[in-house]
Parts: structure tokens; C-alpha cells; sequence
């Protein structure tokens, strides 16, 4: 068996994104402790932000004509490819970065989808993979509050990752990271600790679930 793991928090330390990746990752680990984790760290060692054009280019140019630059590219856009392909499960660590997708995640997703097996049309390769998103914020952004609707990275990534790429998906989601951090948010301190707490236990679950799945599989 092997995980996949993504992270894109720009942190290590204090990272709580990675902090509630590394629970689903110990569980998943606790039943297959023999067994290999594959690290894409794209926060820490993003993607070059120009080998999506030059991948996309290379599509509709003759490969005997392709420049350095795209056959970098290519052969890149294939390598993220062949480790979603090669993980039994996967798992993503993303926080939402001024109310949007990370910059490091959207590059790899578009990257990745350059190459020609995860391109439109395509059979879905990667259907029913199980596999768990977790997302962070800083703030909260949950119905009622004033920021309700300022999320615009967790619906896209579900686009992505559930729907075009039909993973068999499970989000962590908590908010409310930044209470200790920015005092303007003191007041939620209490609040802060059950979203955590909550989002801690159903990263325990999701981690058994992975497990539970590819075994019944």
C-alpha cells in the first residue's frame, strides 16, 4: 500500500493544516506501518509557475519540436501524475490563503492536468480513489458569520479533486486557526478549541476510513 501526501502551507512549525494531516497520516500509518508515504511538499517546493504553459504548448506542438522548457514541462506534469496514479490513498494539507486557493496547489493541480491522462475527456484514471482533503481558516467563514461565502478555495478544490477527478473525497475543515495569533480574535478563543477538537476527531475517522476502504477494495 502507499499514501499519497500533498501539503502547501508555506509553514512547518505551526502549520495547523499539516498538523491535522499528520493525524490522518498516523492512522493511516498505525495499519500499514510497513508501508510507503510518497511527499509532494509544493508549499515548501512549489511547482514553477511557468511549466503549465509550457506543458500546454507542448500539447499542440510536434514532440519533435518541443523546446527544453516543454519537455521539462512534460516530463514533470507526468511525474505528479504517475504519483497520484501510484498512491492507493491520498491525502491533501491545504489552508485558504486571502480567501482563496493557494497559489502552490492551483499550480500543480493545472500542471497535473496538463498531462494528457487527467486532460478533458480523458477516462477518469483516478476514479473512486479514496482520499482526504484537509483545509484551514484562519478566520470564520461558516454559515451566519460575516464572512460567510469569502471561502472561494474549498469549493473549487471539491470540483476538482470529487468531481472531474471522481476521488472518493472526505473534507477536515476548521476554522478560527488564527485565535492566538491575531487578538482581534480573543474573544473565540473557546469556539476556536471545539472547531479544532472536532476537526481533530473527524481526522482520526477519515484516517480509518481510508484504511477501511482499501481494504474492503
Amino acid at each position: 500500500m502507499s499514501l499519497f501526501r500533498l501539503d502547501a502551507s508555506i509553514r512547518v512549525d505551526g502549520s495547523h493544516s499539516r498538523a491535522i494531516a499528520d493525524i490522518v497520516e498516523r492512522e493511516w500509518r498505525d495499519a500499514h506501518p510497513a508501508d510507503e508515504t510518497v511527499r509532494r511538499d509544493v508549499g515548501r517546493q512549489p511547482v514553477p509557475a511557468t511549466a503549465w504553459a509550457a506543458s500546454v504548448t507542448a500539447g499542440w506542438t510536434p514532440e519533435a519540436d518541443w523546446s527544453p522548457e516543454q519537455r521539462e514541462a512534460r516530463a514533470l506534469a507526468a511525474t505528479l501524475v504517475d504519483e497520484l496514479i501510484a498512491g492507493d490513498e491520498l491525502l491533501f494539507a491545504v489552508p485558504l490563503y486571502n480567501f482563496g486557493v493557494s497559489q502552490h496547489f492551483k499550480t500543480w493541480v493545472d500542471l497535473a492536468i496538463s498531462d494528457p491522462r487527467l486532460a478533458a475527456g480523458a477516462a477518469p484514471i483516478l476514479a473512486g480513489k479514496p482520499a482526504v482533503l484537509v483545509t484551514v481558516r484562519g478566520g470564520n467563514y461558516s454559515a451566519g458569520t460575516p464572512r460567510e461565502g469569502w471561502d472561494h478555495a474549498t469549493g473549487w478544490m471539491r470540483r476538482i479533486l470529487a468531481d472531474v477527478w471522481q476521488l472518493d473525497l472526505e473534507i477536515v475543515e476548521t476554522e478560527f486557526t488564527l485565535v492566538g495569533v491575531n487578538p482581534a480574535l480573543d474573544a473565540f478563543k473557546n469556539l476556536a478549541a471545539e472547531l479544532r477538537a472536532t476537526a481533530e476527531d473527524q481526522a482520526r475517522d477519515y484516517g480509518r476510513r481510508l484504511t477501511a476502504v482499501t481494504r474492503a477494495a
